[in-house]
């Protein structure tokens, strides 16, 4: 459970809601289309062009086929626009999907218990769904606490081969 909210993340071996989001590119993306067939990280993160979501995500970029390849997918999201997103992924040449949960707003980031009130954002919620829809890894920080990616990495490799 988080100080700031009272919520607390969605556990290790509780099954993971299905989504429908937008990416960057108005594309939608469903947790659902990568069920049977590959892992998802899931990475919540407050806002576009701020300092520890740009450094986090800029990790993820420099080791992507880490993070995104045939046994996982990553997927990036917040609260903000699609048309904040596409900026985003422009200017820090990210090409994995940004998916915006604007509206219902942070409908999903509720679902997953990392939805901040106070702030209107996410916080740094992390997790890895395995292909059968189940989460492996579970993680929240406050906001303002920046995460460990070889965590996330530790968790892709312990997953079993699908």
């Amino acid at each position: 459970m988080t100080a700031a909210t009272g919520l607390a993340p969605l556990a290790v071996g509780e099954i993971a809601p299905d989504f429908e989001l937008h990416d960057q590119n108005n594309e939608v993306v469903r947790l659902s289309d990568f069920k049977g067939d590959r892992a998802v990280l899931i990475v919540f993160y407050p806002f576009a062009f701020t300092n520890i979501c740009t450094g986090e995500l800029g990790r993820l970029r420099e080791n992507l086929d880490e993070f995104s390849n045939d046994r996982v997918q990553v997927v990036a999201i917040s609260v903000d626009s699609i048309y904040s997103h596409k900026i985003f992924a422009q200017r820090d040449d990210l090409e994995f999907p940004l998916l915006a949960d604007f509206w219902p707003h942070g409908a999903v980031a509720q679902a997953y218990g990392v939805f901040n009130p106070a702030t209107g954002a996410a916080n740094r919620g992390t997790f890895l769904v395995d292909a059968d829809g189940v989460i492996r890894f579970s993680e929240a920080n406050e906001i303002g606490v920046g995460r460990d990616p070889q965590m996330w990495l530790d968790a892709i490799a312990a997953l079993d081969p699908h």
